[in-house]
């Protein structure tokens, strides 16, 4: 039976460039509104789980849900039609 450590080299090969790209680096940065709107979604939805409903939640959620929306409207019309589809 072989070690993972054996193994490792196969699925990851050690490499000296470790450190994102400049090209990733600003993925990265575009696609950054949208992680944190829905990282926002998320806490909302998880304050909410051992709570009872309200409207103060229910406003919470909606709010995060626009985020996540104008976030995702924004990323797409900064790609263009082409690199969106």
């Amino acid at each position: 039976m072989e070690s993972i450590a054996a193994l490792q080299n196969r699925v990851t090969p050690w490499s000296d460039g470790l450190e994102p790209s400049d090209a990733e680096l600003d993925a990265i940065d575009t696609e950054m509104p949208l992680v944190l709107a829905e990282v926002e979604l998320l806490d909302a939805l998880i304050a909410l789980l051992d709570r009872p409903a309200s409207e103060f939640g229910a406003r919470r959620i909606r709010r995060a849900h626009n985020l996540v929306w104008a976030a995702r409207r924004d990323l797409a019309n900064r790609q263009g039609p082409k690199e969106a589809a």
